[in-house]
């Protein structure tokens, strides 16, 4: 038999005892009862068992050679930084103290000394014969970003960029040659480097159709594709990135092959 029911929501596990029932029901809880009564240690455990194996793991055998100098208080740790953390409950001070003379800061971790010490340092430039010593972590990075970038050049005409992607696009200026869609109507010869600009073309130069219109307040202007009137609906509300797509009047889809030749196929 299992009197003793959990009656935690869900649950219901039995045991036969009353001890093993709390104890179970520490682990829906997420209370740990039991902290470490080692020196300079926070460490809390769920159960008494627990707490005694991290003891035996973690403090025991282990020498303790840094003894508070307190009256009355004799605690020892294994590390000076956790005697001085330690003493600050008897003294009410931040243990870690900056040494620059005229400073004299307190701070309660190593690591917010070293960021404090830092201000009086100065972040120095690491690059070779550069004197340079920054204020702050920011000024550094804009010093190395101004005077040590090597700078983006261009094989073919030496021009200089602050960004790969700018001389990715200026290159394609080099091409021997360039790919190009080139308009089909007979008589026109025009070229363009994307189809959506060749298509765009042919509907209102050739066709005369530009079905999209801006529904903007007092603009009104027209457009040949769908694409087109979104990219100028920022014009008017950059935030808002498009605006309602109104068509002038609807006409039947039409292939890739039907739009560049022009050709229309019977109903």
């Amino acid at each position: 038999q299992r009197p003793y029911v959990c009656d935690y929501e869900g649950c219901g596990k039995g045991f036969t005892r009353d001890f093993h029932r709390a104890r179970h029901l520490l682990t829906h809880t997420g209370e740990k009862p039991f902290e470490c009564t080692a020196g300079g240690c926070n460490e809390k455990f769920g159960t008494k068992s627990n707490m005694k194996k991290h003891i035996e793991r973690k403090h025991q055998n282990q020498q303790k050679q840094y003894v508070c100098d307190f009256e009355g208080c004799n605690k020892s740790f294994k590390k000076h930084q956790q005697l001085k953390v330690h003493q600050c409950h008897h003294t009410n001070e931040p243990p870690f103290k900056c040494n620059k003379e005229g400073c004299g800061k307190c701070f309660s971790t190593p690591s917010r000394l070293k960021r404090h010490e830092k201000i009086h340092e100065g972040y120095a430039c690491k690059k070779e014969n550069c004197s340079y010593i920054g204020k702050t972590w920011t000024e550094l990075l804009k010093h190395n970003k101004v005077s040590h970038t090597e700078p983006i050049v261009c094989s073919e005409c030496n021009k200089t960029f602050k960004r790969k992607d700018y001389l990715k696009q200026h290159q394609k200026t080099h091409a021997v040659e360039r790919e190009v869609c080139r308009c089909p109507r007979e008589g026109c010869g025009r070229t363009y480097t994307t189809l959506f600009n060749l298509q765009s073309h042919i509907l209102s130069f050739h066709e005369e159709k530009k079905p999209f219109s801006c529904d903007y307040p007092g603009c009104g202007k027209v457009f040949a594709m769908k694409q087109s009137l979104a990219r100028h609906a920022v014009v008017h509300d950059p935030e808002k990135r498009k605006l309602n797509l109104k068509a002038k009047r609807s006409r039947p889809k039409r292939s890739l092959a039907s739009r560049l030749s022009g050709y229309i196929p019977p109903k």
